[in-house]
């Protein structure tokens, strides 16, 4: 067994010898690669990933991050493809075969399969002398000096250069398609990320309760409301505006006071300009606000200023936004 220093050392040298690798690859950013981009960008058909091997665990990888920013993109295992799966491609779809090597068997077989179908193809390899790259459309190279491996055996940084490729093809995609948070928001419906950019305030407060008083109301029928709607505080409303806001902290706040309680009225225990947001607003830009004001709710209006809800912050926690 290494000793923790020994271990922390081979550690350093692969995340340097990785970093190295990454950095490198700066200068294969070629005509080729903007060739690359603007094909598969114009292209009518989809993106085709194949490869064997790590290169084919990363060729899924980048498949799903294609597929994520709007190209749509499929991919194919090498050694499938010649046992029928070369069925997947269809005639206007742009093929990217990736490889450390391009001299595989698998694809010496697969690449004049590819070639007789008529599909461009693009070879994203290590090797630009290789088989694959010779008979590609376009070489993306992405040769790297060495593997992190001490023997410069095990797919280590090659495949990390493969990936870091991948990630600029599809960023590169993504700017030229003009993508934005809502086509993200597309993509990418469930979980907390994807209820950021598109849940609005009114998904949430249309559950709740709508706690109201007027500014008349008694401090009896005042606490009554609050506590009924379990939302820990109530509009001041007059001709469905919002002229303050009841919460609980104001009813502390007020038995605190030397005061006769008795004759007490809403108007006379709200706060003003309580925090509002339009109902049609994100919920994530509720929370930012609930953070900013150190509050747990916020009054929901319309595009008139109407009194419209609540929204709580135990909603968002509820949603995971949080």
């Amino acid at each position: 067994m290494k000793s923790y220093e020994e271990i922390k050392k081979s550690a350093l040298s692969t995340i340097a010898n990785e970093a190295e690798s990454i950095v490198n690859l700066k200068n294969y950013i070629d005509i080729d690669f903007a060739k690359s981009v603007e094909l598969i960008f114009n292209s009518k058909g989809r993106t085709i990933i194949t490869g064997i091997g790590k290169s084919a665990n990363i060729g899924i990888k980048i498949v799903s991050t294609l597929n994520s920013t709007g190209t749509p993109a499929v991919f194919m295992h090498a050694a499938d493809a010649i046992h029928g799966d070369l069925g997947i491609i269809q005639p206007e779809d742009v093929i990217i075969c990736i490889s450390k090597s391009g001299n595989t068997p698998e694809i010496k077989v697969l690449v004049p399969l590819i070639k007789s179908m008529g599909n461009k193809l693009i070879a994203l390899v290590g090797n630009i002398k290789s088989y694959l790259a010779l008979q590609s459309d376009l070489i993306i190279n992405c040769s790297v000096e060495k593997e992190a491996c001490p023997n410069n055996l095990a797919p280590t940084s090659s495949t990390t250069a493969q990936l870091v490729m991948g990630d600029a093809i599809a960023v590169a995609l993504l700017e030229c398609r003009g993508f934005t948070t809502k086509d993200f928001a597309k993509y990418h419906p469930g979980g907390a990320l994807g209820k950021q950019l598109y849940l609005k305030v009114s998904d949430l407060s249309i559950n709740n309760e709508k706690p109201k008083v007027q500014p008349s109301d008694n401090l009896k029928f005042t606490i009554m409301e609050i506590t009924s709607k379990r939302l820990g505080a109530a509009a001041v409303v007059e001709n469905e505006m919002i002229i303050g806001i009841v919460t609980d902290g104001d009813l502390r706040r007020m038995l605190q006071k030397d005061i006769s309680i008795d004759l007490l009225l809403a108007k006379d225990i709200m706060s003003l300009n309580p925090k509002t947001i339009n109902k049609d607003e994100l919920a994530v830009t509720a929370l930012n606000l609930m953070k900013q004001n150190n509050i747990t709710q916020l009054l929901v209006v319309d595009k008139n200023k109407k009194y419209s809800g609540v929204i709580h912050l135990h909603d968002l926690l509820r949603e995971g936004i949080i």
